[in-house]
């Protein structure tokens, strides 16, 4: 992958997202996208639209989420300790000891999550994931005034936890579910930049995924597509206890994960496979019986319906602070897309 496509990728993450506070993370996405976009602009909501030949008749929208999950501070105690709940499916197990910044009106405050010592945990107790309201955040601060003077009820906050390189292509970062979505539909629209194309591309990183697909419901509505993807992380079930005979066998370095099922329109699917092999893109195979549970889902939904695919990056470790990908899996994924686009004719029907 070239240099200044990993130089946007740590760019995303290194900015914080939770749902409901995008805004920042939607400027790195517009100061990327503008040299290679025809228009950029966000709606009152906070999706952010980056549109290339947008008075085509056909509309193709691609959705990726920008929100992550994290926490919200809910209370200062008379000693400067914060309480806090979550902001979407957070998993209490990986929390305790993790360092956090809390995002407050003049800047990002670093902090622990502080826990009883073990040593003062009756055996009982010990190694069970403990509830939130078991656990709180250390600011270091004197006292709640002192806290106060940096931090307020309902700052965000998220896991200080920034981009490792593995081996064999493989990376980690906290919140590639979903800034790897998100950046893969940004990298589409730069390798559709040099390419002819019959549609209109609305490229959109949405919001508030984390919190019931809001984001994707408004912005679908206001695009108006005919077909549109989405993209976001998967499961993968190849590490020890994956199980992928329940959850079905998914690979880090395979390919992009193709869904299929209900929510899935076929004739996007079937042309999404069809690009694959013309292009010699492995791809992996997802059932999906119900809605997915993603921007597709909302997606689908839209108005009168939407013809509606989706395509995941295989993700290790989901919603903890060690997400793992694969950058191959990402840049095909990429490829991918952009030439499903190329392939869409003027007067595609996708009427199953």
């Amino acid at each position: 992958m070239r240099k200044e496509s990993i130089t946007f990728l740590k760019n995303l993450l290194h900015t914080p997202s939770p749902s409901g506070f995008e805004a920042e993370i939607q400027k790195v996405c517009a100061a990327y996208a503008k040299s290679f976009v025809d228009d950029i602009y966000k709606d009152v909501h906070g999706n952010q639209f980056h549109v290339r030949n947008k008075d085509a008749e056909l509309r193709v929208m691609l959705a990726g989420h920008i929100d992550e999950i994290g926490l919200m501070v809910n209370t200062i105690d008379s000693d400067g300790f914060l309480g806090f709940v979550p902001i979407g499916g957070v998993d209490s197990a990986v929390l305790g000891g993790q360092r956090v910044f809390v995002h407050g009106a003049g800047g990002s405050v670093p902090g622990v999550i502080g826990r009883k010592a073990i040593h003062l945990t009756p055996e009982s107790e010990r190694n069970k994931a403990l509830e939130l309201h078991q656990m709180w955040i250390d600011i270091g601060a004197k006292n709640k005034k002192d806290a106060e003077k940096v931090v307020a009820i309902a700052d965000p906050v998220t896991i200080d936890a920034g981009y490792l390189e593995l081996r064999d292509q493989k990376v980690v970062a906290r919140a590639f579910d979903d800034r790897i979505g998100a950046f893969v539909c940004l990298e589409a629209m730069r390798l559709l930049s040099t390419r002819k194309i019959n549609a209109a591309v609305y490229c959109i990183t949405t919001v508030q995924e984390e919190v019931g697909l809001r984001g994707a419901t408004t912005s679908a509505y206001g695009c108006d597509p005919h077909v549109g993807l989405a993209v976001d992380v998967g499961w993968a079930t190849d590490h020890p206890n994956g199980d992928g005979k329940r959850y079905g066998e998914t690979a880090i370095g395979k390919g992009p994960i193709i869904s299929r099922g209900a929510n899935i329109n076929p004739v996007v699917h079937k042309g999404l496979i069809a690009t694959a092999k013309k292009h010699k893109i492995a791809v992996q195979a997802l059932a999906a019986p119900r809605g997915t549970g993603t921007d597709a889902n909302a997606m689908q939904l839209s108005r009168g319906g939407v013809a509606t695919g989706l395509v995941s990056i295989p993700n290790r470790y989901m919603h903890t602070p060690v997400e793992l990908v694969s950058l191959v899996d990402v840049e095909n994924a990429a490829i991918l897309i952009a030439e499903w686009v190329c392939s869409l004719k003027k007067d595609a029907n996708f009427i199953p």
